[in-house]
């Protein structure tokens, strides 16, 4: 497609200069008493033939440096041609401006050749000016605005106007699990709480399933969401916006949290990443519960029951109330009774906390 286009421009400028040219290179030549000489049609056609011939072996290093800038461009910061780009245009209006007191001047090359020169050198310096100094032009408008806003602070005796409520979008997992209900309780989940149709359609599913525990799980999140509405707290909005597009309901949730401008509330990690990957903002209730755990240190004494083996040898397993593991080492001879142990090392990832203890005394 580009080749083509790069041949009809030869032919189109071939036929431009042979209308334009041809006329005095026929004057040269004895064939000017020739009607054909004079006829612009042939003209163009003869120019437009030439280019073509010409491009014949041109359009192939033309593409390929369409091609090498087109790649430059797009590998280029966004700044760095935004701040480019601003430079040009200012040295080209220079050069314009300079071009209107030269044209006043009567001689040939200077009226006509040192506009072209000016235009180039100022448009060339512009561009380089508007690149290299665009960290000073981004610190200088961050400044500016920086003391616009503290002036307005100072000057501004009327309150500030309360901020707008942020849209808490609920998943399925999370609405299931039941702890939002508990968190909006103790008020520390503030705005307004949306479910989606296509997320209680699919809790109503869920509730309709076959399988005894799905059924379970489905009837307790519908609770869940009726608790919610009658307790005092965030108001719960049920909403039909859709994303027809789109068939998948966690992909559905993200974009229209992105729509809505809103959260994502969830305790599904593999949501929490897609989340991210979009750009939205997500709370997660384990992250939360996470982070309200006790902090165990090194060194401290707890005691626990040993319930089963580990994984590696000679290994017991443990759990708090709060359902942490902690890994007891020798500590399978002790399955079944109440020791006390000592924490040697915690291990914090973004799927939980995981401590590692030896019985006291070892």
């Amino acid at each position: 497609m580009l080749n083509r286009a790069v041949q009809v421009s030869f032919l189109l400028i071939g036929g431009t200069l042979g209308v334009l040219f041809l006329p005095h290179l026929f004057a040269m030549f004895a064939f000017t008493s020739k009607p054909i000489i004079n006829n612009a049609y042939v003209e163009a056609v003869l120019g437009a033939i030439i280019l073509y011939l010409l491009s014949l072996f041109l359009t192939e290093p033309i593409v390929n440096f369409i091609k090498w800038i087109e790649e430059r461009l797009l590998k280029a910061p966004i700044m760095d041609l935004l701040f480019g780009t601003i430079g040009l245009i200012g040295g080209l209006s220079v050069a314009f401006l300079f071009s209107f007191g030269l044209n006043a001047i009567d001689i040939p090359v200077i009226s006509s050749v040192l506009p072209v020169l000016l235009s180039i050198l100022l448009g060339y310096l512009g561009f380089q000016v508007g690149f290299k100094k665009r960290e000073e032009f981004i610190g200088a408008m961050s400044s500016m605005r920086n003391t616009t806003k503290k002036k307005e602070l100072v000057e501004t005796t009327e309150p500030m106007a309360p901020q707008k409520d942020v849209y808490k979008l609920l998943d399925t997992s999370v609405i299931i699990d039941g702890r939002i209900a508990d968190i909006v309780a103790t008020g520390f989940l503030q705005g307004i709480l949306v479910v989606p149709q296509f997320v209680l359609t699919e809790l109503q599913h869920i509730a309709d399933s076959s399988d005894t525990l799905k059924r379970t799980k489905g009837r307790r999140g519908l609770d869940i969401l009726k608790r919610l509405q009658t307790d005092d707290g965030p108001h719960v909005l049920i909403t039909d916006e859709d994303i027809p597009s789109v068939a998948e309901v966690d992909l559905k949730l993200v974009k229209l949290a992105k729509k809505m401008q809103g959260l994502v509330v969830t305790n599904d990690f593999n949501l929490n990443k897609v989340s991210d990957l979009h750009g939205v903002a997500v709370l997660n209730i384990n992250d939360l519960a996470n982070a309200v755990k006790p902090v165990v240190i090194p060194g401290e004494e707890m005691h626990v029951v040993v319930i089963k083996d580990g994984k590696e040898h000679n290994q017991g397993v443990a759990y708090l109330d709060d359902g942490t593991m902690i890994v007891i080492e020798e500590g399978r001879s002790h399955i079944g009774q109440a020791i006390d142990v000592v924490v040697t090392s915690v291990l914090q990832t973004s799927a939980g906390r995981m401590i590692f203890a030896k019985p006291k005394g070892r």
